[in-house]
């Protein structure tokens, strides 16, 4: 369990968790003496009223401070989202952000926190620790469980020009606190509860088996897998089962601790040009391709795909191989996406043969690849995205690796 090697462990912001959260906002408004607080979300949650509960749970507290809402974030943003942001915010003046729904809002308020501080365009920042100062305070309230955003110190922003997706992280960019309320979560359709719980296993298994995992994030990722795999079907058929929705919100959140540490793999890397360029669901990109990529990573870590097997519940025959058992892991998720519908394949997306290679050179650009814990060629890649696309026939790609 301990090494020689030097682990660095990012505990993230200020966390409270439990239902009811939601009235400790103006507590901290108060407490750091904010006046103008800019509200970061989507029309789904507008719609939702959870907009609404938020607004209400600020002026019944009497907090002397002035809101503004922008509400114009998509699913999977894009720079031209980032930039509308920039208008309302410099126009706004916040001392705030809240960042309040899925990853998409949490996300689009981290890239408007630090560019407000470090001026330039987001694509200037693609990369680590590229800019220097302290973004305006972000307090994350997530609403889905699934991407881990309020604990992370990364922000993912389409491009729509290079249909590209751009990471761009440090250590400042995570909120400064996060209010995690499980009711929050009771109206999130069956859908999108499903896509975004399995994007949260696919944290838990990506960060597991990364090579910069160590005894800290393996207990917290191998718990997130326990957790997650025991509650998402309860989450998905009965959203109003609050202990489901609580556990599954707690599973995402050491998930994100996890991987916040130990980044993920070859799922992330090669969901972000399928986003990027078909506006894939973060969440059902990663899905669809998970299994397919653990079969691929297995062999490279029999022990820890044994481990993942024995957290998602299945019996281990002592009288079969560690790769028999092992295998086990990829038949759970297998199961486990089957039981609530999530899709086989990317054939309703119409991927074209033509784009499989530009997508395949995207994904290598990913720093997840270095810590996949099978080592990964271009031609791996083509490989898996074709196994992942569904009814559609390819010829051969030639590419050398």
């Amino acid at each position: 369990m301990y090494t020689k090697k030097i682990n660095q462990f990012n505990l993230g912001p200020d966390l409270l968790f439990g239902v009811g959260a939601i009235s400790h906002v103006p507590e901290i408004i108060n407490r750091e003496g904010f006046k103008r607080v800019m509200i970061v979300c989507d029309e789904g949650i507008e719609k939702a009223q959870i907009l609404d509960q938020v607004l209400e749970v600020i002026r019944e507290s009497n907090v002397q401070c002035t809101c503004n809402v922008f509400s114009n974030v998509e699913a999977n943003p894009t720079t031209d989202t980032i930039e509308a942001g920039m208008h309302v915010l410099r126009s706004f003046q916040p001392d705030l952000l809240i960042g309040l729904g899925g990853g998409s809002p949490i996300d689009v308020a981290k890239a408007l926190g630090m560019l407000a501080t470090n001026g330039g365009l987001i694509t200037d920042y693609e990369g680590i620790d590229r800019f220097s100062n302290e973004p305006i305070p972000l307090l994350a309230i997530p609403t889905t469980a699934g991407t881990g955003s309020e604990v992370t110190v990364f922000t993912v922003i389409t491009d729509p020009v290079t249909e590209y997706k751009l990471t761009v992280g440090g250590s400042k960019l995570a909120p400064k606190w996060a209010i995690i309320d499980p009711s929050l979560t009771i109206t999130l359709p069956s859908k999108l509860t499903a896509a975004t719980g399995l994007d949260a296993l696919v944290h838990a298994i990506e960060s597991y088996t990364s090579t910069m995992s160590h005894a800290l994030t393996e207990t917290l990722a191998l718990d997130a897998i326990r957790i997650i795999s025991s509650n998402l079907r309860q989450a998905v058929f009965n959203g109003e089962n609050i202990s489901a929705r609580s556990k599954m919100l707690y599973g995402s959140l050491i998930a994100g601790i996890a991987f916040n540490n130990t980044r993920l793999g070859n799922v992330h890397a090669m969901s972000h040009p399928l986003s990027a360029m078909y506006n894939v669901p973060h969440g059902v990109a990663n899905s669809v391709l998970l299994p397919h990529i653990m079969e691929f990573n297995l062999p490279a870590a029999p022990e820890k795909f044994l481990d993942i097997a024995k957290a998602m519940g299945e019996h281990i025959d002592p009288n079969q191989s560690i790769m028999a058992n092992a295998y086990k892991a990829i038949e759970a998720v297998k199961q486990l996406s089957n039981d609530i519908h999530i899709p086989k394949d990317f054939s309703e997306y119409k991927i074209r043969e033509s784009d499989i290679v530009p997508m395949a050179e995207d994904a290598m650009k990913s720093g997840n690849i270095a810590v996949n814990p099978r080592k990964t060629t271009i031609g791996d890649i083509i490989s898996l995205y074709k196994k992942s696309i569904g009814s559609t026939s390819f010829e051969t790609v030639s590419i050398e690796d």
